[in-house]
């Protein structure tokens, strides 16, 4: 039978117990991956001392203990009760058994400089219009070990469609993951009632303040008008000024309304493949 954490009628575990249940959880949190070796470098621990982890030879620091738990999206009970009775924080679908090792905490943390946090000014071609573009502010957030991003549809855009255009159905939130050359995001509206995905990788310009990309939507093929549509992020200057400027220039534009730089990464000379 697995061991349970004592109780006040119970002796206290001994260390050579603690090491033996947490040997039995990290081989059970470490069995969907394929490579013990690729898990290790993941997690930034030496392949030998891993597998002492594993057999309950020894317990890791605390530093490299949160370290495990962040990865794998449980908390320091691992030490103590079996894995399944645990109820992990934060952990979300990400970490589910199913995924963890594909779209787990190792993709959702990933540095700053790829992305940082900071008010992001967006533009694409129109998708109800093609002839029309849309720019608008984002949010690029981190909470919870995670980077999160948020805005507001185009609110002409939404009347177009025939949708409200009330603040609580234009909003749209989304998490960021990371990717071999950039970042991918799955964006939705309220109630996952539109979702997109967006891929955007830095541009080696300026001040690094330039992410390109693209973006798909959801929607039917017998839906006239594109899925997908190339896309630019600009991070803004910290300043007031500059975010309001911006904010004022938000919305349905004609092509030559665009930044400069915004039309050429944009490339609408060229259909978008």
């Amino acid at each position: 039978m697995p061991t349970t954490r004592p109780t006040s009628e119970q002796s206290e575990l001994k260390p050579v117990e603690i090491r033996n249940i947490f040997g039995a959880n990290l081989r059970q949190l470490s069995s969907i991956y394929p490579s013990v070796a690729g898990l290790c470098r993941d997690l930034g621990i030496n392949r030998t001392q891993f597998n002492r982890y594993l057999s309950g030879e020894s317990f890791p620091r605390p530093d490299v203990l949160h370290r495990i738990c962040r990865f794998f999206g449980t908390d320091a009970r691992i030490l103590l009760e079996p894995v399944d009775l645990l109820h992990p924080v934060s952990q979300g679908i990400l970490s589910h058994p199913e995924i963890v090792g594909y779209l787990g905490r190792h993709a959702a943390e990933f540095d700053t400089a790829m992305l940082p946090s900071g008010i992001y000014r967006f533009s694409r071609l129109s998708f109800v219009d093609s002839s029309l573009a849309v720019m608008g502010l984002v949010q690029v957030y981190r909470r919870d070990g995670f980077t999160f991003v948020r805005g507001y549809e185009a609110r002409e855009a939404m009347r177009q469609q025939g949708l409200p255009t009330d603040g609580q159905s234009r909003e749209f939130r989304g998490v960021f993951l990371a990717q071999e050359q950039g970042v991918a995001a799955l964006i939705a509206r309220r109630g996952a009632a539109t979702c997109s995905f967006n891929f955007l990788s830095p541009v080696a310009a300026f001040d690094n303040n330039f992410w390109e990309g693209y973006v798909t939507r959801t929607i039917r093929e017998a839906i006239s008008g594109p899925r997908a549509s190339r896309m630019v992020y600009e991070l803004l200057p910290t300043n007031s000024g500059a975010i309001l400027q911006a904010a004022r220039r938000s919305g349905l534009v004609e092509l030559g309304a665009l930044p400069t730089f915004h039309r050429r990464l944009l490339r609408l000379d060229h259909p978008f493949s």
